[in-house]
């Protein structure tokens, strides 16, 4: 019922910005919880910040607080997470999805996700 599209992934250097845009299509995306998750090589798939359906709750993992903003735009069915201060542990493909799940919360386990984009490369050299 979701398809997902990510985009704005790249290479930059360590200490600079990107940020990364999921579009949706699928009339269902405005009650849907929403989440980037990241995958290193060798590594499992985590979690890095989660939004609830309204926009009104966000979680983050510990590693990118105060520098990682999760927001979505549920008008142009689009999430966005804006990443600054990048650090070289930051590499990898960075997926977004889409849960499927009733109620405004933040979920945080990929097992908790339903949709999942096709993932967008992110590499941050020092």
């Amino acid at each position: 019922q979701v398809q997902l599209v990510e985009s704005g992934g790249g290479l930059v250097q360590a200490g600079g910005s990107l940020r990364l845009s999921c579009a949706a299509s699928g009339r269902t995306f405005r009650t849907y919880a929403m989440g980037w998750f990241r995958q290193a090589p060798g590594k499992e798939r985590e979690f890095v910040a989660g939004i609830s359906w309204s926009g009104g709750r966000t979680s983050y993992t510990d590693s990118v607080k105060g520098r990682f903003t999760i927001s979505r735009d549920n008008a142009l069915k689009t999430l966005y997470l804006q990443m600054n201060s990048l650090k070289p542990e930051d590499t990898a493909v960075y997926y977004c999805a889409a849960s499927g799940i009733v109620g405004d919360t933040v979920l945080k386990s990929p097992l908790q996700y339903n949709y999942w984009g096709q993932g967008t490369q992110v590499t941050v050299s020092s």
